[in-house]
């Protein structure tokens, strides 16, 4: 079971929500999708056993070859590579690493030349297995990166996704293909706006949700209001607790000392399960 959790806006406790609950289920895999800026570590404290180089290939043109036909800007989607006059313009930046200009060239003058984009980490955390992106300053594109680390997804755990605030390409790239996302929230006007916004992400994909509303007994009703309205489950809510903060600012799981939160996150990890089951039958149904 892949479990994404993800949030309209930063600053939710979408990491807190997605540490704690891989600490619960113990024999969990975390992925740390945050690339740009990830700290699921800052909590789980791995131990790192293995670190690789995440590339991009990027085109090269041989001038001696090229016919300046243009033919590689046509194919190309994101105007990485384009054909001004008698020169070839290449912005590696904006490049996906297709290899369409490449495939497409006349004149074979294209060939392909690795970047180095970031590195990913992999360890152990107790008994949980961690993995998390790192992409390099100055990088504009990590939906790659986040593509490479979904591909460490091990078969047979539960999975718990670290996805990036927002609801732009980095956010879609992690969501997509999971099994259920928990968008976490806030009771707020702009905790209200941004989760609307993340729930039509979420629908668009097709990936099954529920809430997660954070500091519940302040800020006002909107958030349940909205849920009730759209027909999406409240999965679990949590109070304002100054010891949350006080541990998250120590960079300290907050099971490890504020029992008492214990049952809260075995409720929301059976919920979800009931969800994704009922999810699973109606669709079971449908097809029968």
């Amino acid at each position: 079971m892949v479990i994404a959790v993800a949030s309209g806006k930063g600053g939710t406790g979408k990491t807190t929500i997605a540490a704690n609950l891989a600490y619960f289920i113990r024999d969990a895999q975390v992925i740390d999708c945050d690339v740009e800026e990830p700290n699921a570590h800052l909590f789980l404290k791995p131990e790192i056993i293995k670190r690789e180089t995440m590339c991009l290939p990027i085109p090269v043109v041989d001038e001696s070859k090229c016919t300046h036909c243009g033919k590689c800007g046509e194919v190309c989607e994101f105007s990485a590579i384009f054909v001004i006059k008698n020169k070839v313009m290449v912005f590696p930046e904006l490049c996906h690493g297709c290899g369409a200009c490449e495939y497409f060239c006349p004149e074979k003058a294209i060939r392909e030349e690795k970047r180095e984009i970031g590195i990913i980490e992999s360890g152990t955390a107790g008994g949980l297995s961690f993995v998390h992106g790192i992409l390099n300053i100055g990088e504009p594109m990590s939906p790659p990166l986040i593509r490479r680390v979904k591909e460490l997804i091990e078969p047979g755990r539960t999975v718990i996704l670290d996805s990036p605030p927002g609801t732009s390409c980095p956010a879609v790239e992690t969501v997509k293909g999971a099994d259920f996302c928990v968008l976490v929230t806030e009771p707020t006007p702009f905790g209200l706006n941004d989760l609307n916004l993340a729930v039509e992400m979420v629908r668009k994909i097709r990936v099954p949700l529920g809430v997660v509303i954070n500091s519940c007994n302040i800020g006002d009703s909107g958030v349940n209001e909205y849920c009730k309205n759209e027909g999406i489950p409240v999965l679990m809510s949590f109070p304002w607790d100054r010891r949350i903060a006080e541990q998250y600012s120590m960079g300290t799981l907050m099971l490890k000392n504020l029992r008492e939160y214990i049952e809260h996150y075995a409720t929301l990890f059976d919920k979800i399960k009931a969800e994704l089951y009922s999810k699973n039958e109606t669709a079971h149904s449908h097809k029968r």
